[in-house]
């Protein structure tokens, strides 16, 4: 099994188990809220952290299967070498991005809110956690545009 292989199986695994967390949280709120009367404190905090770390880990696993939102009209009308250029410098375009404002402007985040202790109002969850998925996913993105590139 190839590395490549490995961190898809491993994503997939934390998404699915993500996305449980989540549906349960959620029926737990509109249970207490609806049927017991007394809404839960925590769900509400914790359902929105879920799914960020659900919609940017998804949308790393999804740049590794090539499957993004893209607007790819010039490159299906291209062919051959021209295509394989433009495919390269869209993925260099994507790794710059992801470099740039996910992993370093995502380890500032981090590294602020740890410094600055800031803690979630509901849950009392250091907010560097949360925003933990921004460099961890920026290096995914990052890794999948590098090998994306190489296995063209």
């Amino acid at each position: 099994m190839t590395i490549r292989k490995k961190i898809d199986n491993v994503l997939e695994y934390i998404l699915i188990a993500l996305m449980s967390i989540l549906v349960l949280d959620v029926l737990w709120q509109v249970f207490s809220r609806y049927i017991l009367g007394a809404p839960s404190s925590f769900t509400d905090e914790l359902a929105g952290y879920l799914l960020i770390w659900v919609g940017l880990l998804g949308s790393a696993y999804v740049a590794g299967k090539n499957e993004h939102l893209a607007i790819d009209l010039l490159l299906q009308k291209m062919t051959g070498a021209k295509k394989k250029r433009l495919q390269l410098f869209i993925n260099m375009i994507v790794a710059v991005f992801a470099l740039s404002v996910m992993f370093i402007g995502g380890t500032w985040l981090v590294y602020t809110r740890f410094h600055l202790e800031v803690s979630s109002a509901a849950l009392g969850l250091p907010l560097g956690y949360v925003y933990l998925v921004l460099p961890l996913s920026g290096a995914l993105i990052i890794y999948y545009a590098i090998d994306n590139s190489l296995s063209q």
